[in-house]
């Protein structure tokens, strides 16, 4: 079968042949893929950077998508660390892993917004005691994940949504998708912003957060007031130097988010409502659908403001 291949984490994939992946038992299936997401996952896993990388290839890039099984039915799936793949003309899928979808889903919207959207879904319906009415700062906010946490807040019902990121002309564009005040990283302003937010949505960690945390308990009014930090993602560094006294002067709780921190069962029973809410048209979504053989070319490829490439075999 034709698949992309990474035969070095340096390099991007290629497009060739492998052989067709075999079921290992009743609890797995074969797929006919239909669309599969380049995400940040993705490349993070295909150049071996990732915690959840696997340190050997060759390998077929891909950690979910959407295809067809042997009975017929559409589903979305997302692949554990050392499962096949999802760029390739089929996959092998655990059923547990799984969720099925109305038979009229758009395969390329929610292969392209599922992974990017359960970011900040998990996030604020797993590890936050989120509730309607909160007030929510999303740093990262011009990313794919992070453009999709402002929809996320909103659609929760969260009462304050502030974006904060790098790139001003993106910031700008936030505020259609229901943010309530915009920012720029670094900026004086942030803490003042922020100052009575219940949660944080981290998509940068690094130093970049140790900033942005100092500003918000340097101006929040009653330190006592609740305040979760979630760690999704490390885009300005893995490691964060967080004073203790931060920890010490305020009623601040820190968790991350991801693989490991929310089970596959509490995944599984969320999944569904968030597809069925980007299947209904919820959320607004640029999903742009490529050949999976031009994978060399876009794999590369800066993709447009808010764009999220999608392959289809």
């Amino acid at each position: 079968m034709k698949a992309a291949i990474i035969t070095s984490f340096d390099l991007p994939p290629h497009y060739g042949d492998v052989p067709d992946p075999a079921p290992a038992g009743p609890e797995e299936m074969l797929v006919d893929v239909l669309a599969a997401g380049l995400h940040h996952l993705t490349r993070g896993r295909a150049s071996g950077a990732h915690y959840s990388s696997i340190a050997a290839v060759p390998l077929v890039p891909g950690v979910d998508g959407v295809g067809r099984g042997a009975d017929g039915k559409l589903r979305y799936f997302a692949q554990a660390p050392g499962q096949p793949g999802t760029m390739a003309e089929k996959t092998v899928i655990a059923l547990d892993h799984s969720i099925e979808l109305p038979d009229d889903s758009d395969p390329v919207t929610l292969a392209g917004a599922m992974n990017p959207a359960m970011a900040s879904w998990l996030a604020l319906r797993c590890r936050a005691p989120f509730r309607r009415g909160q007030k929510v700062l999303i740093l990262g906010a011009t990313g794919s994940s992070g453009s999709m946490a402002v929809q996320i807040a909103r659609h929760l019902g969260a009462s304050q949504i502030i974006a904060a990121g790098r790139e001003e002309s993106r910031l700008v564009q936030l505020h259609a998708l229901g943010a309530t005040d915009t920012v720029t990283l670094g900026d004086d302003r942030l803490g003042t912003l922020a100052r009575e937010v219940d949660v944080v949505l981290d998509f940068v960690w690094g130093n970049s957060a140790v900033g942005a945390m100092e500003a918000v308990l340097m101006q929040r009014p009653n330190r006592s007031l609740p305040l979760t930090w979630i760690q999704i993602g490390s885009m300005a560094g893995e490691i964060a130097a967080i004073p203790g006294a931060f920890l010490r002067s305020a009623c601040i709780q820190i968790v991350g988010s991801g693989h490991g921190a929310v089970s596959g069962r509490e995944m599984l029973k969320e999944l569904p409502t968030l597809a069925a809410e980007i299947a209904r048209g919820t959320f607004r979504i640029d999903a742009k659908a490529t050949p999976l053989r031009d994978i060399q070319r876009a794999w590369s490829q800066v993709p447009q403001t808010g764009e999220r490439i999608v392959f289809t075999p």
